[in-house]
């Protein structure tokens, strides 16, 4: 399935981290403390992966500035300090990673965590060597904007059609394509396949083990 790139791009919440739950249910609690809409399930799966800003307007688009600024600290206080969902990689991540980076491809990781957050889950989970770039959404613009893979493909000298992007939601492929490489989706994260295959991808996968070469 990848033997023709040489990039392989991942998002991380929802298709390496088994995390959708967890920032489901830290922005409704968000919501219930600040005394904010609630969000249904839906609503929040749609917006994982942009930035806390934009994630933010779109939820809440009724709050003003100061509120938004609350939301951001009460995101991060929920899923850092308050809850206890587990957030594990998924089944059969660091053997594919292993897999992947032994048969000689560049891997490197695109998502709408911010650069601490990324930085923290990553050491966490003892996934950090497998990757020789990242990009978070406090560095460029927001998912599905495409500039998180362009800078990642100039920062490797990798041509677009030598990439692909592996994401579990439609701002992932709707960046990818945006940004003209392929991409795979992953039918186990915070989208379904009816809407992750409106981005045309090569292959829609349902265990990360499928991308071993």
């Amino acid at each position: 399935m990848l033997s023709k790139y040489e990039l392989v791009i991942f998002d991380w919440d929802g298709t390496l981290m088994d995390s959708v739950g967890r920032i489901v249910s830290s922005m409704k609690g968000v919501a219930k403390e600040l005394s904010l809409p609630h969000p249904s399930d839906i609503d929040v799966k749609d917006i994982i992966g942009l930035s806390l800003n934009e994630a933010s307007n779109r939820l809440f688009p009724e709050a003003c500035d100061a509120t938004k600024d609350r939301i951001k600290l009460a995101y991060k206080k929920h899923y850092i300090e308050l809850n206890n969902t587990p957030t594990p990689l998924f089944d059969g991540a660091h053997e594919t990673l292993s897999a992947l980076k032994d048969s000689g491809k560049t891997l490197s990781v695109a998502t709408g965590k911010g650069r601490d957050g990324l930085n923290r889950v990553m050491m966490e989970s003892k996934a950090t060597h497998y990757f020789s770039a990242t990009r978070s959404a406090d560095e460029c613009a927001s998912k599905p904007h495409p500039e998180m893979i362009h800078t990642l493909l100039k920062e490797l000298n990798i041509l677009p059609e030598k990439a692909v992007m592996i994401g579990d939601s439609a701002l992932d492929m709707e960046m990818a394509k945006n940004a003209g490489v392929d991409r795979i989706g992953v039918s186990y994260g915070a989208h379904d396949r009816d809407k992750l295959k409106i981005y045309e991808p090569i292959a829609i996968i349902d265990c990360l083990t499928q991308l071993k070469p």
